[in-house]
């Protein structure tokens, strides 16, 4: 009994300065670490500011794991590389965050979108796809990730992706796609048609007409679809309702509608159409429709004088130029003539071009979609340089 008393006096204080000792060195280690935080971090930001941000990302990742509260710097860091187009950079932070066991869920869920978009930048659209559809079943993530998903399919040409994916935002966030999804019916209906399933076409352009019904680019393949089927009255029916609508899109359709007209013993009435649209609503390419038209019906003369006359009244230099064309053709062998004609030429070719309304894109065809910035209807049926004089 007298040598357990005489132990446990002796290892008492032992075990009291085993346990003082252990708490000094854990106390050492965490001041060690949180010195070496901050050292990493100015390491990190000189090597930034020394344009070497590879060795920079290390020093950032060194830091996350001394210190798991600099998470936002490395989103702050990543947003930045992906801006500036490092796009490989970024997705190397966000998937370092992403492999660490110890990221609180949501953290997770945000490098996830984070790492979509640096995909989706990198035009990886397989792989962005798959970062947003895990990130469907987050709540706070759930809206963003429909909408860069909507993205993703209309650039993958995945139309009734895009479609099932506007109606949920229309449904979850009140958000109103309706032009957009008549343009994805549309283009739906246009590869139909383009592949002679004029029956499925004509279902796709229902569907078009049936979620926004003053479609006119749902009005010009109803009328398209009609022509081929033989059904001329429903063809001119749907045509005509664009003058009726949106009379600036007539030059679209304006070709077919009076060709259908004439075939159907309504040259005059074909006629008077584009004259009519020209005093009211007056554009380049309809003047030149209605140009090839009256020469063809009327005589070259009359051609001319319909172009003198649209030019009296709306003087551009495209009109002018289709004068000259004329006039040069009528008097071969002047190369003075032939000379301005093509000067006026070579002006006219800039002037001769759609401007996208939302980011200014320039195209020389006509685009329902804006090749630049994606956007809808958002070109203008009439050449730059009547834009620029509007």
């Amino acid at each position: 009994m007298l040598e357990l008393d005489l132990w446990y006096l002796i290892g008492l204080p032992l075990l009291f300065a085993a346990g003082w000792w252990l708490r000094g060195f854990d106390a050492r280690v965490r001041a060690a670490e949180q010195g070496a935080a901050p050292q990493a971090l100015t390491r990190g930001l000189n090597l930034l500011l020394n344009e070497q941000p590879d060795k920079a990302i290390d020093a950032f990742i060194d830091v996350v794991k001394l210190d798991p509260e600099t998470i936002e710097l490395h989103y702050a860091l990543g947003n930045l590389f992906r801006r500036r187009g490092e796009v490989e950079r970024a997705v190397r932070i966000h998937t370092h965050l992403l492999s660490r066991t110890d990221l609180p869920a949501k953290e997770r869920a945000n490098a996830l979108a984070e790492l979509g978009q640096d995909y989706l930048k990198a035009g990886l659209l397989d792989r962005a796809e798959d970062a947003f559809t895990r990130l469907l079943q987050e709540p706070a993530h759930r809206l963003g990730a429909l909408r860069a998903l909507l993205r993703i399919y209309q650039m993958e040409r995945e139309w009734v992706k895009a479609i099932e994916c506007a109606r949920r935002l229309e449904r979850e966030a009140g958000e109103t796609h309706q032009v957009a999804v008549a343009h994805f019916h549309c283009e739906l209906a246009q590869a139909a048609l383009n592949g002679g399933d004029l029956d499925a076409a004509k279902r796709y352009i229902d569907e078009a007409l049936a979620v926004h019904r003053r479609s006119v680019r749902a009005l010009v393949i109803a009328g398209e679809i009609a022509r081929q089927r033989g059904a001329t009255d429903d063809a001119l029916r749907y045509w005509l309702r664009i003058e009726s609508d949106a009379p600036e899109y007539l030059p679209l359709v304006a070709a077919r509608l009076t060709e259908l007209l004439d075939a159907t013993g309504r040259r005059a009435e074909a006629l008077n159409l584009l004259r009519r649209n020209l005093l009211d609503w007056p554009s380049i390419d309809l003047l030149e429709i209605a140009y090839q038209r009256v020469c063809a019906w009327e005589g070259t003369a009359a051609g001319e004088q319909l172009l003198r006359e649209q030019l009296r009244r709306q003087p551009t230099l495209l009109g002018f130029e289709k004068l000259l064309a004329a006039r040069s053709a009528a008097a071969q062998g002047d190369s003075e003539l032939e000379l301005l004609r093509m000067l006026i030429h070579a002006q006219v070719r800039k002037l001769a071009r759609y401007r996208c309304s939302k980011c200014g894109f320039r195209a020389r065809e006509f685009h329902w979609q804006c090749p630049g910035c994606t956007s809808w209807d958002s070109y203008p049926p009439r050449r730059l340089e009547e834009l620029d004089n509007t």
